[in-house]
């Protein structure tokens, strides 16, 4: 078995080591953790350990990681909405319902295997042979624009401007409620839910720092038509601090109602704007797109603004 060797370190708090692990681990689910514990390749000092075992603070643990199984990637004759396409980068306005790339229970039919046909063998191999060109990623229920790099140069320039937050993300979305304030910001540390490993959450335990920029467009009944700036790209960062303010996404069943509103199933969210300076000409390049047909039905039902 091909092995990758982590180490975690138990915090002060006392916890089962495969809940440790899961928490800690992202690529990993729980079920999975436990296996690892079972097959021996979890050890404390030198010794293989039981998955029921209860940490001590100060503990490392030696995890010993198989290497992730590639998925056979098949292109496919997808229509896709291209935006901008030079030698450089492809820019897609993705539709909803789409997946970006192959995973467990999503197979084929995903962005990827539509730019694996549509591309050929003009795609960035940096980000491993699962999500060839993908610079970031977009949830399967939001719509919008995603930038793909088509080859390792663009996708080391492009992927250096998402670092440095110079690539810059504008979404829209409705949210339930409404906002006292015309704009604002969330600063909110986003990692794993601490009890629902599907979930992310506001925390302060092993998580990253996250920040949304917010401003009302419109005002409705009950809902609220909002834009917001991404400055870091956490996973599902405008989902979770919307709701972390009172304010999920319309449709967002992970996030917020646990029934239909609306007749929207998934979040009511639309990657709008787009600016990234280009790697090959140096300038700044914006790609917009329009709102999708469901989203100005959404907005038509919503009745009149509020002013």
């Amino acid at each position: 078995m091909d092995e990758n060797i982590l180490f975690v370190n138990a915090e002060e708090s006392v916890e089962r080591i495969d809940a440790l692990l899961a928490r800690t681990i992202d690529q990993f689910s729980r079920s999975a953790i436990q296996k690892l514990i079972e097959d021996g390749n979890v050890l404390c000092q030198g010794k293989p350990v039981k998955k029921n075992r209860k940490t001590a603070p100060g503990e490392c643990y030696e995890i010993r990681l198989p290497e992730l199984q590639e998925i056979d990637l098949l292109p496919q004759d997808i229509p896709l909405n291209i935006c901008f396409e030079d030698q450089d980068v492809i820019v897609i306005n993705k539709p909803r319902g789409m997946v970006v790339h192959p995973a467990p229970g999503h197979p084929d039919h995903t962005l990827v295997n539509a730019l694996l046909f549509h591309c050929g063998d003009s795609l960035s191999g940096i980000g491993g042979e699962r999500r060839p060109g993908i610079v970031h990623r977009i949830d399967k229920d939001t719509s919008g624009l995603l930038i793909v790099a088509k080859n390792d140069e663009a996708h080391q320039f492009l992927s250096a401007q998402l670092s440095d937050h110079s690539l810059f993300r504008e979404y829209e979305a409705i949210a339930r409620g409404g906002f006292r304030e015309d704009s604002g910001t969330v600063d909110a540390p986003i990692g794993r839910h601490p009890s629902d490993r599907k979930k992310m959450a506001v925390t302060p335990k092993n998580s990253r720092n996250a920040v949304t920029h917010w401003e009302v467009l419109a005002r409705y009944s009950g809902y609220t038509h909002i834009r917001c700036r991404l400055e870091t790209g956490r996973t599902h960062q405008i989902r979770v601090h919307m709701a972390h303010i009172g304010h999920p996404l319309l449709g967002d069943y992970t996030y917020g109602a646990p029934s239909p509103e609306k007749g929207l199933e998934g979040q009511c969210l639309h990657a709008r704007r787009l600016s990234f300076v280009h790697p090959s000409t140096g300038e700044r390049m914006t790609i917009e797109c329009p709102l999708p047909d469901y989203f100005q039905d959404i907005l038509a039902r919503l009745g009149n603004e509020i002013k």
